[in-house]
């Protein structure tokens, strides 16, 4: 065996302590948050729910700009309408995110127009909460493209950029559902475990990529238009999360680099009891 890579397995234990001692430490530290006031912040799905929500938080922590996309213009125009209201310069563009041509084409519109996006934000979803054998074959395609490709095409339009300027933030709005699915949405439950997959091999991907970071935020069921109607078994002790506060710990998170981001703290213990 040469001598590198008898050294590199001695140094692997080391490394491990490192990392736990680290991160331990970053645990009980205060986190530095980073300013916001020169990101330029898009936002996919966000005219309604938490995309939102999530317009309004980055505004108010002082985004230089916003942008919106989405599929419906009505939704996306009341929230610009919203955000500029408060301040915020406050751009918003129809596309769908499973149209990689789309994707493309209004990316280069973006870049032209607004300038280019440091804050990536992935949150356009869609649920049909149906059983395998009840669910339309077309409709189990528009969840796998929206929830889960449109992320590939989202991001191969936005982080070469980032690298480049050694400046961005990745971010995706998961589900706990993605680690721990239920039965009766099934195409949801696959898409983001399949979203999950991609930001974990991203983030990874990017660790030796100074200046660019990622954030997956897993929150539990949250009480938006997209879930009526959705029972919890133990309402009490899993009440439905509120779209406001979830895009108020997201943006904290991005403030934080933080990297995995359970909501309510709770989760954590569904995925060890699941393992």
């Amino acid at each position: 065996m040469e001598l590198k890579s008898v050294c590199r397995m001695l140094l692997f234990p080391v490394q491990i302590l490192y990392c736990i001692v680290r991160a331990s430490l970053m645990l009980l530290l205060p986190s530095r948050r980073k300013d916001l006031t020169k990101e330029v912040v898009l936002i996919t799905g966000g005219g309604r729910g938490i995309g939102r929500h999530l317009a309004k938080e980055f505004a108010k922590h002082g985004a230089r700009k916003v942008i919106l996309w989405g599929r419906t213009e009505k939704c996306l125009k009341e929230t610009a309408e919203e955000i500029t209201l408060s301040g915020t310069e406050c751009h918003y563009f129809l596309c769908d995110v499973a149209n990689r041509e789309e994707v493309y084409k209004q990316a280069k519109v973006v870049r032209e127009k607004v300038g280019d996006v440091t804050i990536l934000v992935n949150n356009a979803a869609v649920v049909h909460g149906k059983s395998l054998m009840d669910s339309d074959d077309d409709a189990l395609l528009k969840s796998q493209h929206i929830n889960t490709m449109g992320q590939f095409w989202t991001t191969k339009a936005f982080l070469p950029r980032m690298l480049e300027l050694q400046h961005g933030h990745v971010v995706c709005i998961n589900s706990i559902l993605s680690q721990s699915p239920i039965p009766g949405a099934i195409d949801y439950c696959t898409s983001k475990a399949s979203s999950l997959a991609f930001m974990e091999s991203l983030t990874l991907g990017l660790l030796d990529c100074p200046g660019v970071s990622c954030t997956t935020v897993l929150p539990f069921h949250t009480n938006t238009e997209m879930f009526q109607g959705m029972r919890v078994r133990f309402p009490q002790l899993f009440p439905p999360l509120k779209p406001e506060v979830v895009a108020q710990r997201t943006v904290d998170a991005v403030r934080t680099d933080k990297a995995f981001l359970y909501l309510p703290w709770t989760m954590h213990a569904l995925v060890i009891l699941k393992r």
